[in-house]
């Protein structure tokens, strides 16, 4: 669930997978700092005693260099992402999280995961105004499964303790499909938080129930029962939208019903809805059905595995 403003506190029920983001920062003897985007195709080369200015240029480098503190020497950075922007899969939340680590390193600095995802937070959601909310920053950051909560200004990252069986079982059922259309999540997010302050009640209510029901999605997973646990990716996919007309389109909702009838349970459209990647629950064997199904409607199956680790660094040479 979106950890909206609210005095009743967010939960999210979150899993990493093995979608990366990448950077390499090799020292320079000289006082420029050269940053290249591999996904992008842009580069920027300045002196570490220029003034930085967002401009639409790699700017998530520049705050993130801002905020750790401008370098005593220059370096060349290069940035790489397995997870394209406005997919769902929280791809400029990772690289930013990548950047803090990076630096982090690169100066010595002693900071805990929590300062590291906050620090993450506070440079894309304040610095450079990104909508959002804060779990793709502590799911990069600490991996895994976990249950986090959100109260005020304190987040707790609760992991799960999933048997490896029932990850594989799990992993086996779950469908992760691209829509082939890319959204932006900035408008639809502007959207749901203006409905909730405004305290329309379909907002609000569906709010309540989405909390509710990763409640109770934690428990099914928990205990072994995970074809309950897709079945309540269908409930909680049905109270998303209420949230916002701007989740879902008739062309996603064609796929998911689809889907759904192919064999499907439950699933739900990644990160803030409008498009990028559908996840669904396949029990029973069904999972090639539905994949034949929705690539027959012009959508691509992606495969991944579950993976347990956050933010690593590491030195070479």
């Amino acid at each position: 669930m979106p950890p909206f403003p609210q005095q009743e506190g967010g939960v999210v029920l979150s899993a990493t997978i093995g979608r990366y983001a990448y950077g390499t920062l090799e020292p320079r003897s000289d006082g420029e700092i050269h940053i290249e985007s591999l996904d992008f195709g842009e580069s920027i080369t300045f002196s570490r005693d220029d003034r930085l200015i967002y401009d639409g240029k790699l700017d998530l480098v520049k705050a993130a260099i801002l905020h750790l503190g401008r370098p005593e020497s220059g370096f060349d950075l290069s940035l790489h992402s397995d997870a394209p922007p406005g997919s769902g899969l929280g791809s400029s939340s990772a690289v930013i999280v990548t950047l803090v680590g990076l630096l982090k390193e690169w100066k010595g600095l002693q900071l805990s995961d929590y300062e590291i995802a906050d620090m993450a937070y506070r440079i894309e959601r304040n610095e450079l105004g990104i909508q959002g909310g804060l779990q793709d920053q502590y799911a990069a950051t600490f991996g895994g499964f976990n249950f986090i909560e959100f109260a005020g200004d304190q987040v707790v990252v609760n992991p799960l303790r999933i048997a490896p069986d029932v990850q594989n079982e799990l992993q086996y059922n779950l469908l992760l499909v691209f829509t082939g259309r890319i959204r932006l999540s900035a408008r639809i997010i502007e959207d749901q938080v203006a409905r909730f302050e405004a305290g329309e009640a379909d907002s609000v209510e569906a709010l309540r129930e989405i909390k509710r029901l990763t409640l109770e999605m934690k428990a099914h997973l928990l205990r072994k029962e995970l074809d309950e646990f897709g079945a309540l990716l269908h409930e909680e996919w049905c109270q998303k939208k209420r949230m916002s007309s701007r989740i879902s389109t008739p062309e996603l909702d064609a796929v998911y019903e689809a889907g759904r009838a192919a064999g499907a349970t439950g699933g739900k459209v990644t990160g803030a809805g409008g498009g990028g990647y559908m996840l669904l629950y396949c029990p029973g064997g069904t999972r090639h059905k539905v994949a034949r199904k929705l690539a027959d409607m012009g959508c691509s199956m992606s495969d991944f595995a579950f993976e347990p680790l956050g933010l690593q660094t590491w030195r070479v040479g």
